[in-house]
């Protein structure tokens, strides 16, 4: 199986070809080697195991039943059998998790327990986190190169640092199998011309090298008027193991993405109407356009079971582009848009233009993290794991823009209208340039008290500089030298009655920044970051001879350090708070006959508790973006060893899209459905219909008034290989 891309970056082409020169097995020993692999269709729970070690929740590769928090794990394989297109699709479907992307913050936002968006909620690949730029991240790109993903709900600085009060999500890239070779491969195409190709290759190269290489083609053109879009991601690892005790992984991850160029429909007289649903009303040359690189070099030295050593070096460039029309609203009969556009003077009835905006990020984050794990018996049934490290980073942010240009403002009929181009009267050029370094120490304790009760806590100490200098053409001004320094920590307790069921309590600290470290202003300057705490309790447990497991949580997040105001008068202080308390569920059962459930639910109440802003008090409101229903549901069923169906519902309970909760954006509730067919043990035939009744729903709101909408009914037919 072979895929062509065209593409510019030759050099990682380069990249791969030299894999499959390292490692692909030939042709006559691919058929002679000894495969062990499952049947293509996936079957079972892998990502509901709650006794396999996991190194997200913590640092000391405790399993979900150890560990006092609550901890999600979704299974690559799962998501791409679910037909799951994008990565954040995926991580929607965890309990507490729902979507709040938009092209603003790269598609890539998350909300959990109360608090949403990149400032709240951190991203990670293979356990790095990811430093957003001006609240934007868009890397990792497809799910193809997904081993698994892992959600820690909850406040996760005291692991990652600042910027996770709300949880922090971890993608595990695809890795090399050192024991057998794996070939496997899709391609499919459906509703919307949307077409996809992927392959990807691994195994053994000798005895010490393995390696894994991927590639993954999608394009479509969209459900909205010039909505195309085209991605393509490509990863190559190679992994030398010269002793059992000795490994190092070098790899490198590429994704290159031109998102569909859509910032939303506007509501007409606040409704959606069904005449403009497919339209879109930013101009035909508009353009949106992603590149990210990240390059690593992992060391794993394990010299003995009391001692482990490890280190991750890494780079990460990201050049994102935008230059668009981007905000539309209908304009009422007084001559104003809802968000206060068009000053009393637009045209009722007509759709108001505005926000002509050019940004380029050029962004490069350099880091590295270690750490030391020591598992020492002290005596029988008492023993102590302790892991220490630290955590270094660099991110240089060149952040250029066309602000200040004349404005480009036009009134369009909401059904016919030529939607015309970009007038930029300044150009896009280089406006600041930062440099933001981060130091952190860390430590993470577990001392085991027999066999049924263990204590587990952690501490961090971060710093952060952050330096900004201002752009005016050739020269430069040193406009901004802010420092910021925090120490977070959580403590917690186990209770294992018997070895399948857990039940736990934990007081855990985070940070928030205000706004993006790497986008710090000078406005900021005087400031320091929100901080918030969590106390959370919950059981977790394994039953039917691990056919089935569930977990229960209930928590309370408090977040202070917000900015506001104690009175209309009063300046702007760091004396605002805002709280979210709730109950979280799921469950996972394979049941008889082939049939499977797995869902989960998500209840909260998110207020601001004291948060004031000129004469408007909004204490008692929900802060936007927040929903505070959540719940999935997935039925499988085997019905015989070639034929498998799936059907999934997802909830999530209206939002606002204001401080004052005057603009609702309701609840929705969409189905999935999958059909498979296994040609052979290898090769299976995919139905995937997404959103089956065809419901019109708002992903997110890009203004008060106008919603990013989700996909309508679609029909994809793909075809899945693997050996």
């Amino acid at each position: 199986m072979s895929i062509t891309i065209g593409a510019r970056r030759k050099r990682h082409y380069a990249c791969i070809a030299a894999g499959f020169a390292i490692g692909l097995p030939s042709a006559a020993n691919a058929q002679t080697a000894e495969s062990t692999s499952e049947d293509i269709l996936v079957t079972g729970r892998p990502e509901a195991d709650l006794t396999v070690p996991n190194g997200t929740a913590s640092r000391l590769n405790l399993s979900p039943l150890e560990t006092p928090a609550t901890l999600s794990v979704i299974d690559g394989a799962t998501i791409r059998a679910q037909g799951d297109m994008a990565i954040a699709d995926a991580e929607s479907r965890a309990p507490g998790i729902t979507s709040v992307g938009n092209l603003g913050n790269g598609g890539t936002a998350l909300a959990a327990r109360g608090f949403s968006g990149q400032g709240s909620v951190l991203q990670l690949i293979d356990g790095v986190r990811l430093f957003p730029a001006a609240g934007t991240l868009t890397f990792p790109t497809d799910p193809w190169m997904v081993e698994r993903i892992d959600i820690l709900n909850g406040p996760a600085s005291v692991l990652y640092g600042q910027g996770a009060l709300g949880g922090a999500v971890n993608v595990l890239m695809r890795k090399p199998n050192a024991r057998r070779t794996e070939i496997d491969g899709e391609i499919g195409y459906g509703s919307q011309d949307t077409f996809h190709v992927a392959a990807g290759a691994g195994g053994p190269a000798g005895e010490h090298l393995s390696y894994r290489i991927d590639g993954s083609y999608r394009r479509s053109d969209g459900y909205v008027d010039r909505g195309q879009s085209r991605s393509y991601a490509l990863s190559a690892t190679l992994r030398w193991a010269p002793t059992a005790t000795l490994a190092v992984t070098v790899r490198d991850d590429y994704g290159s993405q031109n998102p569909m160029r859509y910032f939303g429909t506007p509501l007409i007289d606040g409704r959606l109407n069904d005449g403009n649903r497919r339209l879109n009303y930013n101009t035909r040359d508009g353009y949106v356009r992603f590149r990210d690189n990240r390059t690593s070099l992992q060391v794993d030295w394990t010299p003995s079971t009391a001692l482990t050593v490890s280190n991750q070096a890494y780079r990460l460039t990201s050049k994102r582009s935008w230059l668009n029309l981007e905000s539309y609203c209908w304009v009422a009969t007084d001559g104003a848009c809802p968000n206060g556009n068009g000053d009393g003077a637009a045209t009722p009835g007509r759709i108001y233009r505005t926000d002509m905006t050019g940004i380029v990020h050029d962004q490069t984050q350099w880091g590295d993290q270690g750490s030391v794990t020591f598992r020492t018996p002290i005596a029988d049934g008492l023993s102590n794991d302790l892991v220490v490290g630290f955590d270094v980073n660099l991110i240089k942010l060149t952040y250029s823009h066309n602000f200040g240009a004349a404005p480009q403002v036009s009134q369009v009929d909401p059904y016919d209208f030529d939607p015309g181009v970009i007038v930029d009267t300044q150009g896009i050029a280089p406006r600041y340039r930062t440099r933001t370094t981060e130091y952190a120490v860390f430590a993470e304790d577990r001392l085991k008290l027999g066999e049924h009760v263990s204590i587990v806590g952690g501490i961090r100490y971060e710093r952060d500089k952050i330096e900004r200098w201002t752009i005016d053409g050739p020269t430069e001004a040193f406009a901004l030298d802010k420092r910021l320094h925090n120490t977070t920590w959580r403590v917690g307790s186990v209770y294992q009655p018997i070895p399948t069921v857990s039940l736990y309590a934990q007081y855990a600290t985070g940070v928030d920044p205000l706004g993006t470290l790497t986008t710090y202003s000078t406005g900021q300057a005087q400031f320091s970051n929100a901080v918030g705490n969590q106390v959370e309790v919950g059981a977790k447990a394994v039953f039917l001879d691990g056919r089935g497991t569930a977990t229960l949580a209930a928590y309370r997040i408090v977040k202070t350090g917000l900015l506001a105001q104690l009175t209309p008068t009063s300046p702007i202080e760091q004396v605002g708070q805002r709280s979210a308390k709730g109950i979280e569920a799921a469950v996972s059962i394979d049941l008889p006959r082939g049939f499977g459930i797995d869902a989960n639910g998500s209840v909260l109440n998110a207020r601001f508790d004291d948060f004031m802003s000129g004469t408007a008090n909004y204490a008692g409101n929900t802060p936007p973006d927040v929903p505070e229903t959540m719940a999935n549901l997935w039925l499988r069923w085997s019905a015989t060893p070639t034929v498998q169906a799936r059907a999934g519902l997802r909830y999530v309970g209206r939002r606002f899209s204001d401080n004052a909760n005057a603009f609702r954006i309701p609840g929705y509730a969409t189905v999935d459905t999958t059909l498979s067919y296994a040609v052979t043990p290898r090769v299976a035939v995919d139905l995937h219909v997404y959103n089956l009744f065809d419901a019109a729903y708002a992903i997110n709101s890009y203004g008060v008034q106008q919603w990013v909408l989700g996909r309508p009914r679609a029909v994809d037919v793909s075809l899945r290989a693997g050996f």
